[in-house]
Parts: structure tokens; sequence; C-alpha cells
């Protein structure tokens, strides 16, 4: 199997002011953008593909050019529902809000959105897809995404969600039964 390179998107004001944002589709910040023109990414002969949203398409644009690709929704990230582009800050004190954090947050739905283990579900569904072709894949992102992807793919490492989420800009490189973290490369 060829690799298939998952890419988080930049970061976003969202991601700066650390909100809720899933299916609100924001730009890339100006910070975001610079980071990315410093990243480096030479994957040659690749299809490429995001999730549609701005941040993941500016992110493209950015790193590899004004490349053909496709857009699948599937690779969009969780939608927060009622939670969307709201800090914790802010909900601190909601009683909606501890419910959904207390307990098992993964299986459960952000009120008017959707859990953790559906987003994995559609996620890992498209995923199955390029895995299938045999084709260098591209994926531009989001980090809960790619996150939910690993945590499947490589269960033995017992990392949680955070734990593989990378930071804005990079990700892995997945191969049939290995994975390299990336960072700029050649």
């Amino acid at each position: 199997m060829s690799a298939v390179y998952l890419i988080r998107h930049g970061r976003t004001e969202a991601n700066e002011k650390h909100l809720y944002c899933g299916s609100s589709d924001v730009p890339l910040s100006e910070a975001g953008v610079e980071e990315l023109i410093k990243l480096t990414y030479r994957i040659e002969n690749a299809r490429f593909i995001t999730s549609g949203m701005k941040r993941t398409e500016q992110t493209l644009e950015i790193l590899f050019g004004k490349v053909p690709h496709s857009r699948d929704p599937r690779f969009r990230e969780m939608d927060f529902g009622l939670f969307e582009l709201r800090s914790y800050e802010e909900l601190k004190d909601d009683p909606a809000y501890q419910a959904w954090i207390s307990g098992d947050n993964e299986a459960k739905a952000a009120p008017g959105g959707e859990s953790g283990v559906q987003m994995q579900k559609r996620a890992l569904e498209a995923f199955s897809e390029l895995r299938d072709d045999g084709q260098k894949v591209v994926v531009i992102t989001h980090g809960g995404v790619i996150a939910a992807i690993m945590a499947h793919l490589f269960p033995e490492e017992n990392k949680n969600r955070y734990q593989w989420q990378p930071s804005p800009g990079h990700g892995y490189a997945v191969f049939q039964d290995r994975y390299l973290p990336m960072e700029s490369c050649d």
C-alpha cells in the first residue's frame, strides 16, 4: 500500500481562542498562514483530498499550490452543535455542557451535534476507501479526524484522542502497519 498522508489544517482564530470549532467554516488566521508558509512537504504523484472546509482548502493551497483535488465531507471535524465557537470558560456553568463532558463524552453527542463515535465512523469509512485504491493520497483534514483514525489504526499505543492530535500543519504518513509523524519533509 502506498502512504496516506493525514495533515491537519493550519491554525485558525478559533484555535487561538480555544473555541470548539467543528462544523463552522472558518478561515486560517494570519498566524496560521505564516506558520504554514514555513513548512515544506514534497509529496509527488499523489492524489489530494480536503474536507471541503475553508481552512483545509487554504492549507492545501499554501502547502502544495493550486493542485487538482477532491473534497470529501466525511473528513470534516466533529460537529459540536450548540457548543460551536464557544469556549470552556463560556460553557463551564451550562448544565448541558457539564452533562456532555462528564462520563463517556466520545459516545455522547453535543446537543444539536454529533458524538466522537459518529465522527470516527464516517471518517474511517472514507479512510478505508483511500487505503483500498493503492494510490498515494494526501488528506488535508482536522485534528479530531486524524486522532480518531490514528487511535483506530494503532490501538496498541493506548493513546487518547488528544495524544494523537497533531499540531496545525502537521500530521502522519500512514503505511500498511506503521506510521511516521510528519514535520517538514523532502
